[in-house]
Order: structure tokens, then sequence, then C-alpha cells
């Protein structure tokens, strides 16, 4: 088995933050009246809160050193992931009639080596776990098969770690990009990834430990599947009976990513997923 030092919360944390940037350069347009309403509705609920619980200024202050903290760790990518996407997404997704959508994550990576519609993910020679094969076809929501898909897939590995976020593994592991052949199916060999504890001794951490949660996410494959003329889903699958699907700190299990791998001819397991993208 590979040795992989584990990644501090600075370090996933400023990868994570580096990663958004990048892919953020450009910016988002900006509505003066959206940002109004917005901001105005998220200041009033947090005076609210101070209101209802009586905060007092120890208690502020200790707010305000946390929320630096979570800056100088670069962990606003990790916390806002974990704790508020998913209700993005819900609203993001919310009258789409295909599959449904999942949170992306702090560690999705754009770029990631291309493959035909078969084939291997990139992984060490030694790296453990049970294999999995992982197949299926991208639709429309009118039931015909999508050729030529782009289904972009990463995952953690054996230990709960992500290539390019933590120290030690190669650079791709375990990313790939896939694309659908004429019948619009896909099939990918990878592993059974376990179930993590997101970074805990920086300031997302202090948070969690200081409310008494826990701190795990399920098992889970990330897949992103685009095509021409069609809405790109972003989407995360779990697995039938796995540690914390029922109590995600994520928030982002939903019954329909539910997976239920079966034993593979050869040892291992396999499951299929098909994909239903609604139009653009």
């Amino acid at each position: 088995m590979t040795e992989v030092a584990s990644p501090t919360a600075a370090g996933s944390g400023a990868s994570a933050t580096k990663t958004f940037q990048e892919r953020a350069k450009a910016g988002a347009a900006t509505d003066r009246a959206r940002v109004n309403a917005i901001a105005s509705d998220a200041l009033a609920a947090l005076r609210d809160v101070i209101r209802k619980h009586g905060v007092t200024y120890d208690e502020y202050n200790a707010f305000k050193a946390w929320m630096i903290r979570v800056g100088a760790d670069g962990e606003w990518p990790l916390f806002l992931d974990v704790f508020l996407e998913h209700e993005v997404e819900d609203v993001a997704s919310a009258s789409r009639e295909g599959t449904a959508g999942s949170i992306e994550g702090p560690y999705y990576v754009e770029g990631a080596p291309e493959f035909g519609s078969a084939g291997p993910l990139p992984m060490r020679a030694d790296e453990p776990g049970v294999r999995l094969k992982f197949f299926g076809q991208v639709r429309s929501v009118g039931g015909q098969p999508i050729a030529g898909a782009e289904v972009d897939f990463w995952q953690a590995d054996d230990a709960g770690l992500y290539s390019q976020f933590a120290p030690g593994i190669p650079e791709w592991n375990l990313r790939g990009r896939f694309s659908t052949d004429a019948e619009g199916k896909y099939a990918i060999d990878t592993l059974h990834p376990a179930p993590y504890q997101i970074p805990t001794d920086g300031a997302t951490g202090a948070l969690i430990s200081a409310a008494g949660w826990h701190a795990w996410r399920p098992a889970h494959l990330h897949v992103k599947v685009s095509a021409p003329g069609h809405q790109l889903i972003t989407t995360q699958l779990y697995f039938n009976g796995g540690e914390h699907v029922k109590d995600d700190i994520a928030s982002a299990v939903k019954d329909a990513l539910i997976l239920d791998p079966t034993p593979a001819d050869g040892g291992g397991e396999q499951v299929r997923y098909d994909f239903v993208l609604d139009p653009a």
C-alpha cells in the first residue's frame, strides 16, 4: 500500500482556494438590485440570530476571530461548499427533469486527461481498494442516447484523499474525462472510494468541534456530464448502506443518487448508472 501523508487544513484549503480563484478569474456579472436584496436579507438574518440568542461581546469577538482564521487557513471554499452549497444546488436544479444534481465540492480540477468511451482512470500501480466497474448511458429526457457526451469524473482514493489536494499523490490520480460512444455509453474502471473526514485542524474543524458535530462525508463518486444542447449536470453518487449516507456533514445525499453495486466477474464490484440530461 502506498503511504501518503495526510493533508493539513491549511494545505488543502490553500489548494482549494487557488483552484477556485483560477476558475473564477472572469468574475460573475452582478445586478445591483440582486446584490442589495440578497445582502440585505443575509445581514438581517444574522441580526435576528444575534437578538434571538442574546449574543455577547465575547461571543461576537470569538466569531470575528474565527472568520479571520477561515480566511487565513484558506478554508472559505471548504466551509461554504460543506454547509451552504447544497441549498444553492437545490435552487439551481429545482426545475430539472433529468438526473438529480448534487454539490461540486471544493476538490474539482478542470482539464483532467481525456479518454475514449471506456477505460481505467489514472491510478498508481499499487493503488489500494476494491475495484469498481462504473458504466452506463447518457440520454436526453426524451430517451434518446447522446453520443459524444463528456463524463468528467473524479474521486477520493481508498484513504479518502484527493489528488492535487493531498501531498504525495500523482497529479491526475483517479481523475479523467470520458466521451460516450455512438449509443451514449461509457464505462470507467476505478475503485470503491472511502468515507472521509473533511480537514479538521483548521477553522472549519474548530467550528465542528465547538458545536459537537461530526466531520464525515460518505464515500462518493463525483461526475459532471455535459453535451451540446443540454444542461450540464454536476452530481455525486453514493453507496447503499455506506457509512454516513444518512448523516452527511454536507447534507448532499439524495435517494436518487444512491448506488447498489453487485459483484463483478473476476472480482471487485460493478454498478450501472444512467445520466439523463435536460435540454439547454
